[in-house]
C-alpha cells in the first residue's frame, strides 16, 4: 500500500513538473510572439512613415516642378500667343488683297531654295510659309477662303496672288521648279478663288486668262480702230457711186 501511494505521489509530481514546464514554455512562446508582433508592427510603422515621407518629398518636388513650369508658361505664353495672333491677322490682310491663293509643298526644298523662290516672284505676289494651324484660324468662317482647308496638310508655301501678277507668278514658279528639278515633287497642289477650289491644272489655266488691264487694252485698241474702218468705208461709198453713175450713163447712150 505504501509503495502504491509513493508511486502515485511521484507520478503527480512529475505531471506537475511537466505542466509547469509547458506553462513556462507557453508563456515564453507568447512573449516571443508578442515581441515579434511588436517588432513587425514597429517595422511596418517605420516603413509606412518612410513611405509617407518619401511620398511627401516626391509630392513636394512635383509641386515645385509644376510651379516652375506654370511660372514659365505664364512668362512665355503671353508673348507666344501675341506673336501667333499677329501672324493670323497678317494672313487675313493678305487674303483681303488677293485674287487667288494657292499652295505649293515645300518638302525637299532647302532654306536657300525657298528664299530664291520667294525672290523670283513679282512684287504684287506674297509667298508665306504659314503653319497649318495658323492658316486654319485665318480662313475660319470665311466664305471666300475657308475652302483652302483642303490643302492644309504637310508643309506648304502659300502664294497670295493679285490679278496683275498672276500670269508672271505661275510662269516664274514653273521656271524655278524646272531649274531645280522639282516639277513632280513640288508642283502646285491647288488653290481657291472667289470661293471656288481649283486643282493644279485649274490654277495654271486661270493664270493664262487675260487680266482686266489686258482686256481694257484690247478694248481700247478696238475702239481706236473703229473710226479708221468707218472712214475707209465712207471713202469707198462715193467711189462706188461714181462708178455706178458712169455705168448707167453709158447704158443710156447705148440705148439711144
Amino acid at each position: 500500500g505504501g509503495g502504491s501511494c509513493g508511486s502515485e505521489t511521484v507520478a503527480k509530481v512529475r505531471k506537475g513538473r511537466r505542466e509547469g514546464r509547458k506553462s513556462v514554455q507557453g508563456e515564453e512562446r507568447r512573449k516571443e510572439e508578442g515581441m515579434a508582433a511588436f517588432v513587425s508592427g514597429a517595422a511596418k510603422a517605420a516603413a509606412a512613415e518612410r513611405g509617407f515621407a518619401g511620398a511627401a518629398v516626391c509630392d513636394s518636388r512635383r509641386g515645385g516642378v509644376a510651379a516652375r513650369r506654370e511660372q514659365t508658361v505664364r512668362m512665355v505664353a503671353p508673348g507666344v500667343l501675341e506673336k501667333k495672333q499677329k501672324i493670323v491677322e497678317s494672313v487675313k490682310e493678305d487674303l483681303q488683297s488677293a485674287m487667288m491663293v494657292f499652295s505649293v509643298p515645300i518638302g525637299g526644298l532647302t532654306m536657300k531654295q525657298t528664299t530664291q523662290l520667294k525672290n523670283a516672284m513679282p512684287a504684287s505676289t506674297k509667298v508665306r510659309c504659314v503653319k497649318n494651324t495658323l492658316m486654319q484660324r485665318a480662313i475660319e468662317g470665311s466664305d471666300e477662303w475657308s475652302k483652302c482647308e483642303e490643302f492644309l496638310a504637310g508643309h506648304n508655301a502659300w502664294f497670295f496672288v493679285q490679278e496683275d501678277g498672276f500670269k508672271e507668278t505661275v510662269t516664274e514658279l514653273n521656271a524655278f521648279l524646272k531649274a531645280n528639278k522639282k516639277v513632280e515633287s513640288n508642283a502646285i497642289r491647288g488653290g481657291v478663288m472667289a470661293g471656288t477650289v481649283y486643282d493644279s491644272n485649274g490654277v495654271v489655266a486661270v493664270s493664262k486668262l487675260p487680266s482686266k488691264q489686258e482686256l481694257y487694252q484690247q478694248i481700247a485698241v478696238s475702239i481706236r480702230q473703229v473710226p479708221t474702218k468707218v472712214a475707209r468705208a465712207t471713202k469707198a461709198v462715193p467711189t462706188k457711186l461714181a462708178r455706178a453713175i458712169k455705168l448707167a450713163i453709158a447704158d443710156e447712150e447705148k440705148t439711144e
